[in-house]
């Protein structure tokens, strides 16, 4: 992809739409810092975009970087009369200044997206209904993934999520937080990502994390947001409280059950099942553990394109890795 050529990504799916822009602006950010590279306008649900700050956006060269990427989210709110603002500004675009504008609610005006097409990339993130279609959607993201999946896998991860393949993304984000980066996945190994019903204990879920078997934790996790059971922003608050519970006992000098019962105002035998699990954690762990919950925290409540299942699950299966890696006395 050329840096300085803008990108349209469209669709219909705003999932399979918001994942596409993600991975466009990570290829362009390329190692970059996104804190001070990336600009994001208009987003959706937002106020009305904002042309001025728009067009100043596209005609301010970077300071201090040698790129900046500006994200138009919710495209179709733009008029006629923006696209003709815009359009000379791609056709001669400033050093060092990328533009990625990202569908939503309307229709980007036609001028803008031929000029988008004439001088960078259109993406478009439909996916056919046919089964075909489907199969090749998939074949492809595995193929852009860290992980791979044998033909039958792929067949049955085509027929279990049918018209609703934004969630491959995120189950093979799992599969591999789960298996590792390089893995290959047989349908054995991929089911127990697929779902599961009934609900279960909070405690069962951290038991079976700190057990160390991703599969078998995404699984207690299926049933514990499955039909009636708790939602996602509920289940990533246990996970907090448990891990912040571990971080406290982290450095106290607490050695006993009944100290570490006093110290978080809790009964024994739970206090000596996480005073356990944080010393065979460490310090490191536990705040790894910490950052990747106060991310998916974020992320259930709407900061990434995913499924708040999906990062649930991924959340799981990185901490069930995490205490499989403290078990083996990895560093």
């Amino acid at each position: 992809m050329t840096v300085s050529a803008p990108v349209f990504v469209k669709g219909s799916d705003a999932a399979l739409v918001a994942q596409a822009a993600h991975r466009v602006v990570d290829e362009l950010l390329d190692g970059r810092d996104p804190s001070v590279c990336v600009e994001e306008l208009g987003a959706a649900g937002g106020d009305e975009l904002d042309l001025a700050r728009l067009v100043d956006a596209l005609t301010t060269p970077p300071f201090l970087v040698d790129l900046r990427i500006v994200v138009v989210r919710d495209a179709g709110r733009l008029s006629q009369g923006d696209a003709d603002r815009l359009v000379p500004l791609l056709e001669d675009p400033v050093a060092g200044i990328a533009v990625v504008f990202v569908a939503g609610s309307g229709t980007v005006p036609q001028p803008l997206q031929r000029a988008i097409g004439a001088a960078g990339l259109v993406v478009d993130t439909n996916v056919g209904a046919s089964y075909r279609d489907r199969l090749a959607f998939i074949v492809a993201r595995v193929r852009d993934s860290q992980i791979k999946l044998d033909a039958p896998a792929q067949e049955l991860l085509v027929s279990h999520v049918g018209e609703d393949v934004s969630r491959v993304d995120g189950v093979l984000e799992t599969l591999a937080s789960a298996y590792g980066e390089g893995a290959v996945v047989g349908v054995d190994d991929l089911e127990p990502f697929l779902g599961a019903s009934g609900s279960v204990p909070e405690w069962d879920l951290t038991d079976a994390i700190a057990g160390g078997d991703a599969a078998a934790s995404v699984e207690v996790l299926h049933r514990l947001v499955g039909p009636g059971g708790r939602a996602a922003p509920a289940v990533v608050g246990g996970l907090q409280r448990h891990y912040l519970r571990l971080l406290r006992l982290d450095g106290s000098g607490v050695r006993s059950k009944d100290a570490a019962a006093s110290l978080l105002s809790v009964s024994a035998y739970p206090a000596g099942k996480l005073l356990a699990a944080a010393g065979a954690l460490g310090s490191a762990r536990i705040r790894q553990a910490v950052s990747w919950i106060a991310q998916a925290d974020g992320d259930v409540k709407g900061a990434t394109g995913l499924d708040a299942d999906v990062v649930l699950e991924i959340l799981v299966a990185r901490l069930a890795r995490l205490h499989r890696a403290a078990g083996r006395g990895s560093r």
